[in-house]
């Protein structure tokens, strides 16, 4: 089984104080030519930003915009007219499309909010902006691959205009599931907290692995972890 690691310490680092950001892909001023991106997925950045900070209102265009909060409230206002906090277990994706202006701040003046912000490339250039949210309760997620993101949002899943599959897990005890990778596609796994083992290797938070080979893929744990799956074209 042909894994290919990328381990959280390798990721490259941003810190202007009310943020602290670790670049999965080449991101910002963080360049390495080795981590561009896998297939259409383009960033993973997890990102921890203080009380009171945020991204002040800026443009994006042509990018599926996924965030995904792990602890913390996260303030959202869009030039669409959204305006929403997400919370832990809200999944929220902005297709910027022909272009839209955002902004990102942290809902509170005591706690830091942590959280994964995604950019997938979408099948096509100069769609119509959108936004989507929707919640996925831990029970939904526990033992199991949950879908929450694809191309037709399907079971509930925000809508992500690429032919990607995005699924959220919690294991936990004696918990297994399993993927099955399909010729023509590749999977990239993020790991948001605990161990996760992946065939011969054991993965922790911040740490993430590719596969882009046809084959099953099994999953479990020692203790307890979350993960996030992608499924898509490579």
């Amino acid at each position: 089984m042909a894994l290919t690691l990328r381990r959280a310490e390798e990721r490259g680092t941003a810190d202007l104080g009310w943020l602290n950001s670790k670049h999965t892909f080449s991101f910002g001023h963080y360049f390495d030519p080795k981590h561009i991106g896998f297939g259409p997925l383009r960033v993973i950045n997890e990102d921890r930003v203080a009380p009171g900070g945020g991204f002040a209102t800026h443009p994006h265009a042509n990018m599926e915009i996924i965030s995904y909060v792990i602890s913390g409230a996260l303030e959202h206002k869009d030039s669409m007219g959204n305006g929403s906090i997400i919370r832990p277990g809200d999944v929220q994706v902005m297709s910027a499309g022909t272009g839209v202006r955002h902004s990102e701040y942290n809902a509170s003046d005591e706690d830091p909010v942590h959280f994964l912000q995604i950019w997938i490339v979408p099948e096509r250039d100069g769609l119509a902006p959108g936004y989507e949210q929707e919640h996925f309760a831990p029970a939904e997620k526990n033992g199991q691959l949950r879908l929450i993101g694809s191309r037709d949002g399907r079971d509930g899943s925000v809508t992500i205009h690429q032919d990607v599959e995005l699924y959220a897990s919690a294991l936990s005890g004696d918990a297994l599931v399993r993927h099955q990778v399909a010729d023509g596609r590749g999977v990239w796994v993020q790991v948001i907290s605990g161990s996760l083992n992946v065939g011969e290797e054991t993965l922790i938070a911040g740490d993430a692995l590719s596969f882009s080979e046809p084959g099953e893929l099994t999953f479990s744990t020692q203790d307890s972890t979350e993960f996030l799956l992608f499924d898509l074209p490579y």
